[in-house]
């Protein structure tokens, strides 16, 4: 049963990665300029007296977006592989290769979404997002 939760965990962060990346790129400015907007007025009231760039702090924000979700994914497909019996090295690399090839449909899906491209760069940034996720995984496994 744990095997079947593992996959379905991995499923539910494949489909909400890829519905991320069907907003149109209208849609998805404006999901991440109000959580920007969000994170500034909470900062200007700790802060205050401190001007934010509001641009660079979305652009971060967005790029990490992918990076975490990609963490997460990692974990899951690690998790999801390890439940299925798979083990060492081999779940390692078939662990980060699901991701990568993820975050490569992903990139290319979001060329057929009105103002969206993909983009080499991002596939990066969620690969290494999806590599820092299986080694915490390991890691934090063997402690535990």
């Amino acid at each position: 049963m744990s095997k079947i939760f593992s996959w379905m965990a991995v499923l539910l962060v494949m489909f909400l990665i890829f519905n991320l990346s069907s907003q149109t790129a209208e849609h998805s400015n404006e999901l991440s300029t109000r959580i920007t907007e969000l994170i500034v007025k909470t900062a200007e009231k700790i802060v205050t007296g401190t001007r934010f760039d509001r641009e660079n702090i979305n652009n971060r924000l967005r790029k990490n977006a992918h990076f975490f979700s990609y963490l997460l994914l990692g974990v899951f497909v690690y998790n999801a592989l390890q439940q299925s019996g798979l083990r060492g090295r081999r779940c390692f690399i078939l662990a980060l290769g699901i991701c990568v090839l993820y975050a490569i449909t992903d990139e290319v899906h979001q060329l057929y979404v009105p103002g969206r491209g993909g983009q080499v760069r991002d596939v990066l940034i969620d690969s290494a997002g999806a590599c820092v996720g299986v080694g915490l995984y390991q890691v934090l496994g063997k402690k535990m």
